[in-house]
């Protein structure tokens, strides 16, 4: 098997690494890459192909995550991951486990880690690496690596419950939610949500967005109602897709082009938090993005033509 062979199977479980210590698609993907590069000119060959791309990767994530750190602290508004569509990796066997480690909730714990803690933890408890390996890649001693992993459980543990891995009740709620959502159903979405559910959005200053998080689901379900039904009068589509292993979809202008992400977060039942991110620079691997002011401008003309003709 030629190294290009080599690297291109190994490619889904590169990525689903960085992805996981980074929170970034494109930054992930950039790390895959330079993984790649370095690979290729390696003069030697190494003696486990998937050590040295897995350790190579989890290094070149590290550096970027400390860097991207710095720049998050000023980041305007609440800051959540680049949305995920699909994970790469596959294994049947812990899919559910796979899809709870990346979806919002558990990837915005991450984010209270070191990164030495994430990439620990991400290497060892999603992607089950012996110590030895995990040592290798982070360049600390399999001693310091057993402690790192114990502080990154005990905070992750700390952060929240897992989620419910029942998918055909979980789905059946989101299809419910957003049925509701299109029609505007405030007593349908209160009964959906639960009674502390959360929502916020992500727009990175550069879109109409959420001033705060609002809390509540009266508040929640109320606003929803809102807002939402009317984006009818502007054409603008609900594609319902997974988004981080989680319900989810994807809203699209009249041209199809990509405005906003939302996920949420289902457990015990209930919607718990619903997060939507329409900051234009993270969405550009879903779709060609389309223009959010420009919309939002259309819809204000939209339900003014809309009063007046009342």
């Amino acid at each position: 098997m030629s190294r290009t062979e080599e690297f291109q199977e190994l490619r889904p479980l590169l990525f689903s690494i960085a992805y996981r210590i980074l929170g970034s698609v494109s930054e992930a993907e950039d790390a895959v890459q330079e993984t790649w590069l370095r690979y290729a000119d390696s003069p030697t060959e190494p003696r486990s192909v998937k050590a040295f791309l897995s350790a190579t990767v989890t290094r070149l994530s590290i550096d970027v995550l400390r860097s991207a750190r710095v720049r998050r602290e000023a980041y305007v508004g609440p800051w959540f991951p680049e949305p995920l569509l699909a994970d790469p990796y596959e294994d049947p066997e812990r899919a559910a486990e796979l899809a709870d480690s990346v979806s919002m909730a558990a990837l915005l714990l991450l984010e209270r880690l070191s990164p030495l803690e994430r990439a620990v933890f991400v290497l060892r408890e999603v992607f089950d690496f012996g110590f030895p390996e995990i040592a290798s890649a982070v360049g600390r001693s399999e001693a310091a690596c057993r402690q790192l992993a114990v502080r990154a459980r005990r905070h992750m543990t700390e952060g929240r419950p897992r989620f419910e891995a029942d998918r055909s009740e979980r789905d059946e709620l989101a299809a419910r939610f957003f049925d509701a959502l299109r029609e505007g159903d405030v007593l349908g979405l209160q009964d959906l949500l639960a009674a502390d559910a959360s929502m916020a959005g992500d727009g990175g200053g550069k879109t109409p967005q959420l001033a705060r998080s609002v809390t509540g689901a009266d508040n929640v379900a109320r606003l929803l109602a809102a807002v939402f039904p009317g984006l009818a009068l502007v054409d603008v589509t609900f594609e319902p897709r997974e988004v981080n292993g989680q319900p989810g979809a994807v809203l699209h202008d009249r041209d199809g082009k990509v405005l906003q992400v939302l996920v949420l977060d289902v457990l015990d039942g209930r919607i718990q938090a619903i997060r939507m991110v329409a900051n234009p620079d993270k969405l550009g691997h879903v779709g060609p993005v389309g223009d959010v002011w420009a919309v939002h401008r259309e819809l204000q003309e939209a339900r003014r033509a809309a009063r007046l003709d009342r």
